[in-house]
């Protein structure tokens, strides 16, 4: 009988957040993650067979939970594009030890019926992605044909089904929406529902990063206090990777996400794993580590438990700390691929 193991890397860093990206494939042609220039038609989806079946994944979920992960993320590309998704989430959420499963996903494909399902399987969080408020900025940015209504009306979905709590994640990028900040904070002031802000990170290498695109955390703060009074709130716990606001006058709170300027390295606990089965230690990484050939190999659970602890304890990840004109330039794994 195996028992739980809880490891840490070079810099003393737990593992405790398993992201899984559960499709390369996506609706939207996001210009910051997968533009339209580079995911065209002739580009290369992985097969159906190249993809983690959702026993693998409830197997290698248990083995993480082994070594001390507790909470999973379900992610793509855009997750609901994999058909069936609730019989995961029903499959991880039996899982000991896991005690937190959320998902992110644009909203386009979360229907009332699929977020009653989403909730009945055991999904408790979900991240909807929402740049803009107005059709205009959102349709650039998304570069496909979905009016925000669409999104709206996914959120209402998912506050009807009572997943809670809501957040919303918005990318800001210096040119392209940061006009859209403060209408996007009054939107949802006293909503209820988490607002972040996300500086547009140099992941991949296909969206274009130059450092002149980055509309700072504190901008941001700054053009959103200039209206709506926030001051800094304590974090909810160890690691979170926004930095938290909280408005003044008691409507909710906000939060933002510095990787760029404010990097969190030091207190991050999260691994990933692409939809084919690769492991990769950081969001930035230029390689990750093949884990489904020995899914499908036979090995056994201790030695994929072993590899997979051998990996973290070596991880000495800090790229955000260590970015340079250089590192930039570096081939790295894209967002689309294994999450954000």
């Amino acid at each position: 009988m195996q028992t739980n193991t809880q490891i840490q890397d070079t810099l003393s860093r737990p593992i405790r957040d398993l992201r899984i990206s559960v499709t390369d494939r996506c609706n939207f042609r996001c210009t910051y993650c997968m533009p339209k220039e580079v995911f065209n038609s002739e580009y290369e989806f992985l097969r159906r067979d190249d993809l983690l079946s959702f026993e693998e994944i409830t197997r290698i979920s248990k083995i993480f939970a082994l070594l001390g992960v507790k909470k999973i993320r379900l992610t793509g590309g855009e997750p609901l594009l994999r058909k069936n998704l609730p019989i995961l989430i029903q499959q991880l959420s039996k899982i000991d030890g896991i005690e937190d499963i959320s998902l992110t996903t644009n909203g386009v494909l979360l229907t009332s019926d699929v977020a009653k399902q989403l909730k009945n399987a055991g999904l408790q969080r979900i991240t909807i992605s929402l740049d803009a408020l107005d059709d205009e900025t959102f349709k650039n940015i998304s570069d496909v044909a979905f009016d925000v209504d669409k999104v709206l009306t996914a959120i209402e979905n998912a506050q009807t089904v009572g997943l809670d709590p809501i957040k919303i994640n918005m990318v800001v990028k210096k040119g392209v929406n940061e006009h859209s900040i403060l209408p996007m904070a009054k939107h949802f002031h006293n909503s209820g529902i988490i607002l972040r802000f996300i500086e547009f990170m140099d992941v991949g290498s296909t969206n274009q990063w130059q450092m002149d695109d980055v509309f700072p955390a504190k901008e941001i703060a700054n053009v959103i206090n200039q209206e709506l009074s926030i001051e800094p709130a304590e974090a909810n716990y160890h690691g979170e990777v926004a930095k938290r606001w909280q408005y003044k006058d008691g409507g909710g709170e906000i939060g933002i996400i510095s990787s760029v300027t404010q990097p969190f390295c030091q207190t991050c606990t999260r691994a990933r794993l692409s939809a084919e089965g690769k492991l990769y230690t950081c969001l930035f990484a230029t390689q990750g580590k093949d884990l489904r050939h020995l899914l499908r190999e036979g090995a056994d659970d201790n030695h994929i438990k072993d590899v997979i602890s051998a990996i973290w304890k070596k991880r000495n990840d800090r790229y955000s700390e260590l970015r340079t004109s250089e590192t930039v330039l570096l081939p790295k794994v894209e967002m689309s691929y294994i999450g954000g």
